[in-house]
Order: structure tokens, then C-alpha cells, then sequence
């Protein structure tokens, strides 16, 4: 069984950035613009409803802020804090992207219902996993650019990076390790569930490409 200070410094890194995932930065920055973001477009507090209905540059604040807001914790939280305490720098790191990219999509102030954790996975796993989010960087430019539909670039990239974490790990490389491969694998298919509606719209034939206003 876990020791049990590694639980207590687990439990204390994960709530801690779970608090700072919390924080909804497209309904504030609604809010700045007079208005609620989670009644307007898709009704999404998420980077891309930020952009389609308040225009491109408050899109842009919007993913850059969700996206530090899952970085940082991973560096001060679960790196700095957790190499001090028992959960360690490894594990620290793990329970802070875990923590706080489910703050984004299960805001405590917003009665759990956040954004789809894209921009926030991107941020944590940075400071987890170099490379699997450099190829999922790049996989989701690519499926952008075919198919001009934000949530396919998004799922996409999801697998992608956890099948790369996957495959260098199998291979041997020691910048990733199995923590790792498990933490982007239970992201990505957080990311494909909270984009479910989505899929429906797909299949419909109803999902808008990207810069079209829902109506």
C-alpha cells in the first residue's frame, strides 16, 4: 500500500492545482466583455466559443491563459512542491496536470461544468511530457488544416500524444515514463468524452468549421 505521507502530499499537490484549474477564464473574460460566455455560441467556456463569439484576439488571451493555467501548476506545484514532500518530482508533476486539467472541466465556482480541457491538457502535459505534445502539436495542425473543425484537430491530437508517449516508452526512452503514458492516455479520452456532443454534430453533418457563428 502507499505510504501514507505520499498520499497526504498527493492529495495536497492534486487539490491545490485542481483550485488553480478552477479558474474559468473564458466566463471571465465573458464576464469583462458584459456578457456570459455559457450562453452564447456553443455555450462553452472553452478558448474556441471565446473566439467565435467575441472575435480572435479574445480567443487567443482565452487558449493562452487556459494553457498556462495548466502549466504552471505542474511546474510550482507538482515539480516544486512535490520534489519537497513525499509525492516526489515524478509523481508531483502528475498529480498537478491531473489536478488541474480536472478544475478546467469540472469547475467547482461554475457547478462542474467547465471547458473541454484542450488548451489546459496542452499546458500540464508541456511540463510532463516534451514530446508527446510537440507531436500532437503538429497532428492537430495537420487535421485542422484538413478538416477546419476544431474538435477533430483536438481529439486527434489527444490520441496522438498519448500513443507517442506510448511508443517511447515501449521503445526506451527515459523522458517519459509509464506515469506519463497513463496520465496523457486517461486525457485523451477525457478530451474525446467532453467533445461526445460534438461527435454527434460530426455524424449529423451539423459541425461548424472553424470561423462560422452558430446561429
Amino acid at each position: 500500500m502507499p505510504d501514507s505521507h505520499f498520499v497526504s502530499s498527493a492529495l495536497v499537490v492534486f487539490l491545490l492545482s485542481y483550485l488553480v484549474g478552477c479558474t474559468p477564464c473564458g466566463f471571465l473574460i465573458g464576464k469583462f466583455n458584459g456578457l456570459d460566455i455559457r450562453r452564447h455560441g456553443s455555450c462553452n467556456i472553452g478558448a474556441t466559443n471565446v473566439r467565435r463569439t467575441l472575435g480572435r484576439d479574445w480567443g487567443l488571451l482565452c487558449f493562452f491563459l487556459d494553457f498556462f493555467k495548466g502549466y504552471l501548476p505542474v511546474l510550482v506545484i507538482g515539480h516544486g512542491l512535490g520534489a519537497a514532500t513525499a509525492v516526489g518530482f515524478e509523481w508531483g508533476g502528475i498529480f498537478a496536470a491531473f489536478g488541474t486539467v480536472l478544475g478546467h472541466v469540472y469547475p467547482c465556482w461554475l457547478n462542474f461544468k467547465g471547458g473541454k480541457g484542450v488548451a489546459t491538457s496542452l499546458g500540464s502535459v508541456l511540463g510532463v511530457a516534451f514530446w508527446p505534445v510537440l507531436i500532437g502539436g503538429v497532428f492537430w495542425l495537420l487535421s485542422f488544416l484538413r478538416y477546419r473543425i476544431v474538435a477533430i484537430a483536438s481529439m486527434v491530437a489527444g490520441v496522438a500524444m498519448a500513443f507517442t508517449a506510448f511508443v517511447m516508452r515501449v521503445a526506451g526512452n527515459d523522458k517519459v515514463h509509464w506515469p506519463a503514458v497513463f496520465l496523457l492516455t486517461i486525457l485523451a479520452a477525457l478530451i474525446i468524452y467532453r467533445h461526445k456532443e460534438n461527435i454527434q454534430r460530426i455524424r449529423d453533418g451539423k459541425e461548424l468549421a472553424f470561423g462560422k457563428i452558430r446561429r
